[in-house]
């Protein structure tokens, strides 16, 4: 990073736009300033719903499950309200001062890092819904993704991103310390830990689970409508359910959110020694934590 053209103590600006916070990597378009304030600044209320996830772990499905839950299934909100406004992302510009300015119960996103969470978080009674995903699909996904933004600088390759994972020198930083980081939160009551691959697999369960969680007591025909209204087909069909606030940063204007909406597409992707180095670094880096807790490891 010795091209730098912009400097101070907590970020660094690169000679080509990239912009570094607190050695991680962000979309060019986040101004330090917010992040900076998040941390030391932002009110955590006990009333506020915060779903967190790495990149492309099924972010938006899940906001659309939540606003649906919220809604006992009456899909109005989600068809005349966009997702960034359900559920504003704290670290953007848009987001943070939607919700600076918004009363009562907030239901917001992050894919922020632990150590970069508002501080006063620690000391609230805030629910967490944590998403994870195969940190191998996730890098398929945000390859695919990623290289169709002018926001976030991405090789052309797969190998060279392949690469760039695994240092965590890409956006939002290291998965590993992503998910070692919020994993130290999981025995908190208003915590819940959730995987993409679970919510493939049983999604009427794992929203029976959310429902819980966040007490809310859905009767089994309001459950069929957020099912129904979550659906991959109905999120692909909805503008709304996409982040299209960010168009303008589109290199492809037709790209969305929702690419395949499937598990163990990395398979189709890396060749027989990506994998293999891959798994290597995947037990080292997560060694120590209990298989059961990634049910990936069985696929």
């Amino acid at each position: 990073m010795q091209n730098a053209n912009t400097r101070h103590t907590d970020f660094i600006i690169m000679a080509d736009g990239e912009m570094w916070f607190e050695g991680i990597l962000f979309p060019n378009v986040f101004k330090p300033e917010i992040l900076r304030d998040i941390g030391d600044n932002f009110v955590v209320k006990n009333d506020d719903t915060i779903i967190v996830t790495y990149p492309k772990s099924g972010t938006n499905w899940l906001i659309e499950i939540v606003s649906l839950i919220y809604s006992k299934g009456d899909p109005q909100q989600i068809q005349t309200e966009p997702a960034w406004e359900r559920s504003p992302w704290i670290e953007s510009n848009i987001g943070y001062e939607i919700l600076l300015n918004q009363c009562g119960p907030r239901n917001y996103t992050t894919h922020l890092p632990i150590q970069l969470f508002p501080k006063t978080f620690f000391s609230s009674k805030a629910k967490v819904i944590y998403l994870i995903r195969n940190p191998r699909d996730v890098l398929v996904s945000g390859y695919f993704f990623f290289k169709e933004l002018s926001i976030v600088k991405t090789p052309d390759k797969l190998q060279e991103y392949f690469e760039l994972f695994l240092k965590g020198s890409v956006a939002y930083g290291s998965w590993f310390e992503h998910i070692r980081g919020w994993l130290s939160m999981r025995e908190k009551k208003d915590f819940l830990l959730l995987s993409y691959e679970e919510l493939k697999e049983n999604t009427r369960s794992t929203v029976e689970k959310i429902c819980e969680f966040l007490e809310k007591k859905l009767k089994p025909e309001e459950i069929d409508l957020v099912l129904k209204y979550s659906s991959f087909k109905y999120m692909k069909e909805n503008q709304l359910s996409s982040n299209k606030q960010m168009i303008d940063h589109f290199k492809n204007k037709n790209l969305t959110f929702t690419r395949k909406g499937v598990t163990g597409d990395w398979k189709n992707h890396f060749t027989v020694a990506q994998a293999e180095v891959f798994d290597k670094i995947y037990r080292e880096r997560m060694a120590g934590y209990p298989p059961k807790l990634f049910p990936w490891e069985d696929s």
